[in-house]
């Protein structure tokens, strides 16, 4: 299981900048709306894109599954349209389903409109696991860890 100095390291040590987009939360919510009209989204800010350490039959896994191995811890949560988070709370997403614009991340559920600016990190597979319920998981069922699901928040 990864340690504490792992997660911690994973949420509060340097990464490779990364720019998302600064606009006024209203002009975000219309943004969002107008991308995407019938999906949840959540609004965020002091993310971190995080990129897994996977093997060649993982990183497939994800593929068949139409998804990429990447992933968005939020500090901040601004706004999120169906009220699963408050603000000010903390958020990590499923795995990357779709990148649009450069600053909207969107898994298969939810799209996250990425605001400010982020970084970006790579960490092992254990600790990004580590951020999952065990229930839930981070990589599809066809992989080799027996971590399953789709499930935002």
């Amino acid at each position: 299981m990864a340690n504490l100095q792992q997660a911690a390291d994973l949420i509060y040590s340097e990464g490779i900048p990364m720019p998302g987009v600064e606009v006024p939360q209203d002009e975000a919510v219309r943004i969002m709306r107008k991308h995407f009209p019938y999906f949840e989204y959540c609004l965020v800010r002091d993310w971190i894109w995080i990129d897994p350490d996977l093997t060649p039959e993982q990183s497939a896994a994800f593929a068949r599954n139409q998804r990429k191995p990447s992933l968005i811890f939020a500090h901040t949560v601004i706004y999120d349209s169906s009220r699963r988070f408050d603000v000010g709370d903390l958020v990590r997403t499923s795995p990357l389903y779709k990148w649009e614009e450069g600053f909207i991340f969107a898994t298969l559920n939810s799209a996250y409109l990425l605001m400010g600016d982020g970084v970006r990190k790579r960490a092992s597979l254990e600790t990004v696991a580590s951020f999952f319920d065990r229930k839930q998981g981070l990589l599809p069922s066809t992989a080799n860890v027996q971590m399953r699901g789709d499930h935002d928040g």
